[in-house]
């Protein structure tokens, strides 16, 4: 696993498992979420600013993930997150997976995160260096 921000992206790389496969022989659905998941919190952890604390943090509220192609076994894979929303209290982030070589793209889509209060669950306005790093990797117009 690796990671570099470039070109207003974070890039995350990431290889599946083999118990990351399903019945057919490819990477189960659900297990892109998990992968993206997981480059979100890379980003997260590399901006070196709190994102969560005992009182507010992140929750997802929504995920679109249309699914292009199956991943097969071995693969080597490329997460590609970018801003393409900064509200108040929440942040879209837009994703492709595609492959390390081919740049074939196995899947794209968006999430968007809130930021709330963790005792009353009510949105909460970004923490600043959250807004500051989105904006570092914001799609351009």
């Amino acid at each position: 696993m690796s990671h570099d921000i470039a070109q207003n992206v974070f890039r995350f790389r990431i290889s599946p498992r083999w118990g990351d496969l399903d019945a057919m022989n490819h990477v189960n659905n659900a297990t892109y979420l998990r992968y993206l998941e997981e480059a979100r919190i890379q980003w997260l952890n590399a901006l070196g600013t709190d994102w969560f604390d005992d009182s507010r943090g992140p929750v997802l509220a929504s995920a679109t993930v249309n699914y292009r192609l199956p991943i097969e076994y071995p693969s080597d894979i490329v997460i590609e997150l970018f801003a393409t929303r900064i509200g108040t209290s929440s942040l879209t982030i837009g994703h492709r997976m595609i492959d390390s070589t081919s740049d074939a793209l196995y899947c794209d889509g968006q999430v968007v995160v809130v930021w709330v209060d963790r005792k009353t669950g009510k949105p909460e306005t970004l923490p600043d260096g959250i807004r500051t790093a989105a904006e570092r990797i914001a799609s351009p117009g």
